[in-house]
Parts: C-alpha cells; sequence; structure tokens
C-alpha cells in the first residue's frame, strides 16, 4: 500500500469518536483489515465545461486502483491534450494520493472539478464517503527555492511566449519559459483560434486577389492614428510568412471566412474544427507550438508568476525573479528577457477606465492582470494606456448580436445609435461611445433572423404588446423608446436609412402584435496599449530609448497595432504569433554578436 495512503476506516473511526476526547486515539483493540470499499469497478458522472464527464474507477477492497476517463466533450489545449491538463494528470493523481484533495490545475478549473466530482460519484457506488477522501492531505513535495541559468527567459506561455520560445531554440539558444497557470495557452486556448494573412493559397482557392497594402489599408481604416504604420506594415507583409510557420509547427489549418459578410476580400484562416464566432479551438494553435518548444528542448515551468526584472551593476535587464504557488521563489539569469505575460483584462482596477467592460463577461485567464506592464514600469519603460478595448455586445442567452442579425438595437437610454448591420465590434464601439454599458435588440414576430426567432422562444427574452410595456420591462423611458421605433419604421418604410446608412434590404421594420427587448451584455478579452516597442520588438524607455536586453511580445506589447476598435477576429493571436518571432530573432541576434 501506498506510503501517504490513510485508510478510510481510520478516519472513519475518528470521526465516530465523542468530542470528549479532542482528538483522534487509536481504539481499544486493534483494528481489523476489513476493506473500505466494495471491490468492482463502478462508473461516476459529472457535469465539465461542455458537457458531461464520463469516469471510470476501479477499487480494490481498501485503495482506488485506477481511474480512467471514458468520456469528455472538454476543450482541447484546456481540458485535454497536454501532460499538465487535468484529462491527463487528475486521474493519475487520485490513484497515488488516493485522496481527493488536490488542487485544480489552474486554467482548467471547472474541468479538475468535474474530474474530482465523478471520482466521489464512483466512491459512492463502492459504498464509501467520497468526503473522508476529499480530507486525506495530499502529500506534495517540498517547496524549495530554483535558479536558472538561460539564455533567454519568457514570462508567459500563450501564443506569442511560445512562438519566441521555438524561433530562439531553433536557433541554439537555452529558453525557459516561466507560466503562471498551470497550462500553457492562455487567452489563445479560450479563442476561436483564429489566423489572419492577406494573398494566402487558401484565399486563391476562393477566388480572392488580396495583397499586404489592401489588409494593411483596411486595418488601417479601423485603427486611424493610433496605429504606427511602420510596425503595422510589417505584420502585413509578414502575415502570409507567419501562416505558413504556423502551419509548419503542426497547426492545422482550415480553412478561410469572412470578417463581416459586408467585408472582402476574407482573410481571417480557420483552425481544424473552427469557423464563425466560436471559441475552444485556440488549443489547435497552442498544443502543436508546445510539443515543438518541448521538441526543440525548451524547458517550461507551470505556477509560476514573474513579479520582477533583475538588473545587474551596470543596470541592464539580467533576468527575472518569479514566485512558485507553493511559496518558493525561482530566480533566472538569462541574457535577454521577453515579456508574453498577456494583457490586463482581469484587473478591475485598469479596467476601470473602460466602464462596459468592468463587469463585461471574458475567456481571459485570471492571470491576466498586467504583471508584464508592472515590472517593466519598474525599469522605466514607457506604457500607453489606449482609450479603447476589446468588447461585443452579445444576448448570452441567444446569440445574438455576433451572427450579423441587423434589426433595430438600442443603447440602455432606449436610443438607436449607429448602423447595426457592420461589424459587430463597431456596432459595440458606437454602443460605448454613448456611454452605455448595455444595449437592446428590439424586435417582433417579423425579425427574419433565425437566433432571433430563437431568441422570442426564451422566458427570460422580454415581451410586452405595447411599446411602452416593454420599456417599463427595460426600465427606458417610453416616450424615447417609442421615438425610436416610430423612426426606424418609418426609414425602413421609405427604404433609406438616412441616419446612419444602413443597407434597404436590412431595414426590417419592428411590426407585429408582441414586442420583445433582447438584452445585449458586453463580452471581452484583448486589452490594447500595453508596453511601447520598437520596430525590433524592443522595449522603450519613456524617452524613446530601447532597454537593454528587455523586449516584449503579444497582448502586453500592443502599442501600435490597434486603434480604439478590434478591427476583425485573428489579428491578437497573428499579432502574438509575429511579434513572439521577431523577438526572439533579435535577441538571438544580440547574443551572438
Amino acid at each position: 500500500m501506498k506510503q501517504n495512503m490513510i485508510k478510510l476506516s481510520s478516519l472513519l473511526m475518528c470521526a465516530a469518536l465523542t468530542l470528549s476526547l479532542g482528538a483522534c486515539s487509536k481504539p481499544a483493540e486493534p483494528e481489523t483489515e476489513a476493506g473500505s470499499f466494495t471491490a468492482g469497478t463502478y462508473t461516476g458522472e459529472a457535469a465539465g465545461m461542455k458537457g458531461p464527464i464520463v469516469v471510470e474507477v476501479t477499487f480494490t477492497d481498501s485503495e482506488i486502483k485506477e481511474v480512467k476517463v471514458k468520456e469528455h466533450n472538454e476543450t482541447f489545449g484546456i481540458g485535454y491534450g497536454m501532460t499538465t491538463t487535468p484529462i491527463e494528470v487528475l486521474p493519475n493523481e487520485i490513484v497515488e494520493t488516493q485522496s481527493l484533495n488536490l488542487d485544480a490545475i489552474t486554467g482548467a478549473t471547472i474541468t479538475s472539478a468535474a474530474v474530482k466530482s465523478a471520482v466521489a460519484e464512483a466512491v459512492k457506488q463502492a459504498g464509501a464517503d467520497p468526503e473522508v477522501l476529499k480530507a486525506v492531505p495530499a502529500v506534495k513535495d517540498e517547496a524549495k527555492d530554483e535558479v536558472y541559468d538561460v539564455d533567454i527567459v519568457i514570462a508567459g506561455g500563450g501564443v506569442a511566449g511560445l512562438s519566441a520560445g521555438i524561433e530562439a531554440a531553433a536557433q541554439g539558444a537555452k529558453v525557459l519559459i516561466v507560466e503562471k497557470q498551470g497550462i500553457a495557452g492562455g487567452t489563445t486556448s479560450r479563442s476561436g483560434g483564429k489566423l489572419l494573412a492577406s494573398g494566402t493559397s487558401w484565399q486563391t482557392a476562393q477566388g480572392f486577389d488580396d495583397n499586404p497594402e489592401l489588409m494593411f489599408e483596411y486595418l488601417k481604416s479601423v485603427g486611424g492614428d493610433l496605429l504606427d504604420d511602420a510596425k503595422l506594415m510589417e505584420f502585413c507583409n509578414e502575415s502570409v510568412a507567419n501562416l505558413d510557420w504556423v502551419a509548419e509547427q503542426g497547426v492545422p489549418v482550415q480553412d478561410v471566412e469572412a470578417i463581416h459578410s459586408s467585408l472582402t476580400p476574407w482573410r481571417v484562416h480557420n483552425v481544424e474544427g473552427g469557423g464563425g464566432m466560436t471559441n475552444g479551438h485556440g488549443g489547435q494553435i497552442i498544443v502543436p507550438l508546445l510539443d515543438k518548444f518541448l521538441a526543440l528542448g525548451g524547458e517550461i515551468i507551470y505556477n509560476t508568476a514573474a513579479d520582477e526584472l533583475l538588473v545587474d551593476e551596470n543596470g541592464l535587464v539580467s533576468g527575472l525573479h518569479a514566485l512558485k504557488s507553493d511559496g518558493s521563489n525561482v530566480t533566472v539569469n538569462a541574457q535577454a528577457t521577453i515579456l508574453a505575460t498577456g494583457g490586463f483584462f482581469q484587473n478591475k482596477e485598469l479596467m476601470s477606465r473602460y466602464p462596459a467592460a468592468v463587469n463585461a463577461n471574458t475567456s481571459a485567464p485570471k492571470g491576466n492582470v498586467g504583471d508584464g506592464l508592472k515590472m517593466a514600469e519598474k525599469v522605466g519603460a514607457d506604457v500607453f494606456m489606449s482609450n479603447g478595448v476589446h468588447i461585443v455586445f452579445c444576448n448570452f442567452a441567444s446569440g445574438v448580436g455576433i451572427n450579423e442579425e441587423a434589426g433595430l438595437i438600442v443603447n440602455e437610454e432606449g436610443k438607436r445609435f449607429g448602423n447595426e448591420y457592420t461589424y459587430q465590434y463597431h456596432v459595440a464601439k458606437n454602443l460605448m461611445d454613448t456611454g452605455s454599458v448595455k444595449g437592446y435588440y428590439i424586435a417582433a414576430e417579423n425579425d427574419p433572423n433565425k437566433t432571433v426567432q430563437y431568441a422570442l422562444t426564451l422566458d427570460s427574452t422580454l415581451k410586452s404588446d405595447s411599446i411602452e410595456g416593454l420599456a417599463e420591462l427595460m426600465g427606458v423611458d417610453a416616450e424615447t423608446l417609442r421615438a425610436a421605433v416610430d423612426r426606424y419604421n418609418e426609414l425602413c418604410a421609405a427604404g433609406n436609412d438616412e441616419d446612419f446608412n444602413k443597407p434597404a434590404d436590412k431595414m426590417i421594420p419592428v411590426e407585429g402584435t408582441t414586442y420583445y427587448a433582447l438584452e445585449m451584455k458586453p463580452a471581452g478579452s484583448v486589452t490594447y496599449g500595453g508596453l511601447v516597442t520598437d520596430l525590433d520588438s524592443r522595449v522603450l524607455d519613456k524617452e524613446g530609448k530601447p532597454i537593454d536586453h528587455l523586449y516584449a511580445a503579444g497582448e502586453v506589447a500592443f502599442t501600435g497595432f490597434f486603434g480604439e476598435e478590434y478591427p476583425c477576429c485573428g489579428m491578437a493571436i497573428s499579432t502574438g504569433v509575429y511579434m513572439g518571432r521577431d523577438a526572439a530573432r533579435i535577441a538571438v541576434a544580440e547574443l551572438k554578436k
């Protein structure tokens, strides 16, 4: 029997003793070897992130012999697919520790909890109390401080960090990635897994003649003066090479699709299984990149949060300090440091500048609190806080708002504010510009959109036989909403949206016997701005000078790549790949001087 196993029979005996004993003591007579379980194999089930997780647990009369996950629909790259994900890790840990008192894997807490709950259900079937197993302490390794000496250290194991790690390791550098979560991937794993590129073979196959200049023009038209033209042009020029590079690492590119049906050419490339406004396909990018990084000899340590940049006696950045989740210290001495820590969507203080985003639903990991910004600022880095942030408004119950539904949308005051038939992020920007933190999609039975028709059947949808009654349910002024609906219907009848120029074929009046309001709440994940870098991804100080040996890639340094509006799906991931590779190439070149 394993050393750290505590028999259920012993714990149950402790629980049965009277409180007057004050502590568990040995029974008067020796405990028998009677088993704690009814030997056999049992099936347990619990709700996971995307459906039931079914486990098969085999017991002897005294221990858990084997745990197998038989069925699940968890997210690839978060719930399963890596050596650190819950489906692979927890079954073995439960057997080794004979305990359900195991820490959740940071970044995959829902799947972790579901696996343990499913095993607990099987424990009940085997005639034991799972609460007792939840009280069994799992023996952990003693916390010890560690010191690493490497060529390049990278803070963050998302798409930017992994891309940098692969590029550097492929050139022979000794590379260490310090990852805050228990799994790699960051926001990318939770995304739709989309990549942006122009002039690709996928586009040619669809009949689109595209080039970097056209992509630059589109992105510039959205981002305006906040964009760094030189950076953006280089990104566009490298977009095909980056897409090809990602595919060479084993990422399965599936097809290309439209940014929005009103916009051509199509530039958004999906990974296998992706398409449309979906999420959870980013693992198709992260898992191959992680595998490649490790195959090249790269090393990654998890549950380790970088919190300080090291500076040598000459004032040069010389690595970083990090704190492990067990409280131990990690010191990494490195000739070059690349910050790829992601954004700050989970930092309530920093996000307070964006009212609509403060309580927004987000897929950003809880660890995305701006660590890279804080570390770099302490060594004099320049930080740009953008006025824009990645937000889309949708009705969570039905999905209305992200599928090009083009009916009347009003702000939280009941006023129409723009052309509803534009890219959903442009609609969101227009809504936020009114000062609103939510909106409403106003519909009647005649709305032609399938998602809207589905929403009309839901109990959560507000409905009334009058506009005035609907306004009361919404909590808006009845006259304001009535004026918005009447004006919209008037424009529909005229076939000309002279207020906001929505196409005539999308102008469907709100007419029927019942009126509906679908509450549209904010969701987002990407922050703009961040560290200021040059064309070589070197972090700049407040005077515009490079901070030697310090580089940044991805969301922590999106200054110059984004304006105040998200231009299209795939922009954040592709920018992360581009910046990560660029930072690594320059860092390695500097090492070889």
